[in-house]
């Protein structure tokens, strides 16, 4: 299925992601030079983030938009970690036989596509991290969310909470300053128990003791393609102070911060948002 979307395809393939092989479900549209667009972990999926921006950069581009494992439609896999998301995009390059790419990713997607691009930046033309994970080496809820996700029973109300329709709505408005009707209607589509059992396995990898573990910020100067950050300016999770301090270190970056504007830009204003990576890409 294309979750309504015309002219977009749902296809599978199989990808090495690791010592795994994994189903990955992904949207595609376009022809040209291919796109690659990069969901975050937990309440999303390819449909949810990219509903608005695939169909507009598929007028120029071929894109790419696929679920992460444990989300969407993809399959389940063994670790939901930063090293086996990265493998899977590797895996993806390899298997839809994509020399070279431009990669846009959202919140965790972001920092899979930083992550790519700084360890195989020949394969990449541009980048844009949008309220990117990866670039701060921690944030204030980090030591309490730490605790929780050792607390008994968490995973059991965690997978609760994401299949109740009205903690979905809630933990939207949280999210986002302005979360429509038909957003929290396509993450409660979009959002299957796997995605629990991914979010709380990456955040327990991810949330240490001493701090988040994927921090890419003493490697920005290595980073070689053209690079657009984009941030809400009332994100509650990652500050806005993370992209405008990296696009400063960035040697080719820009950063375009989004007013009255949450977690989720190219869901709370499409508009502006896709005609910024537009122009971008």
């Amino acid at each position: 299925m294309n979750e309504g979307l015309a002219g977009v395809e749902s296809k599978r393939v199989t990808v090495e992601a690791g010592s795994e092989s994994v189903g990955i479900r992904y949207l595609t549209a376009g022809e040209g030079d291919p796109v690659i667009l990069l969901h975050g972990i937990g309440l999303d999926a390819a449909s949810v983030s990219w509903k608005h921006t695939l169909p507009h950069l598929a007028e120029n581009h071929r894109v790419i938009a696929p679920d992460f494992p444990g989300h969407g439609e993809s399959d389940g896999a063994d670790e939901y970690t930063m090293d086996s998301y990265m493998a899977v995009l590797d895996g993806l390059f390899d298997a839809l036989a994509i020399e070279r790419a431009s990669l846009v990713g959202i919140s965790m997607g972001g920092a899979v596509a930083l992550g790519h691009a700084l360890d195989d930046g020949e394969r990449i033309e541009r980048l844009v991290l949008v309220d990117s994970y990866g670039l701060g080496r921690d944030a204030p809820w980090r030591p309490g969310g730490a605790a929780l996700l050792n607390t008994p029973g968490f995973d059991s109300w965690l997978g609760a909470g994401l299949l109740n329709p009205a903690l979905v709505a809630g933990s939207l408005a949280g999210l986002t300053v302005n979360s429509s009707s038909g957003f929290v209607a396509d993450v409660q589509r979009a959002v299957g128990p796997t995605a629990a059992r991914a979010l709380g396995t990456w955040q327990r990898d991810e949330f240490r003791a001493c701090g988040l573990q994927t921090c890419y910020l003493d490697r920005l100067d290595e980073l070689e393609a053209p690079t657009l950050l984009i941030h809400g300016r009332e994100d509650p999770i990652f500050p806005i102070a993370w992209s405008e301090r990296a696009a400063e270190r960035i040697p080719n970056g820009e950063f375009e911060p989004f007013e009255r504007c949450g977690h989720w830009p190219p869901r709370e204003h499409p508009e502006k948002f896709n005609r910024l990576v537009g122009d971008f890409l």
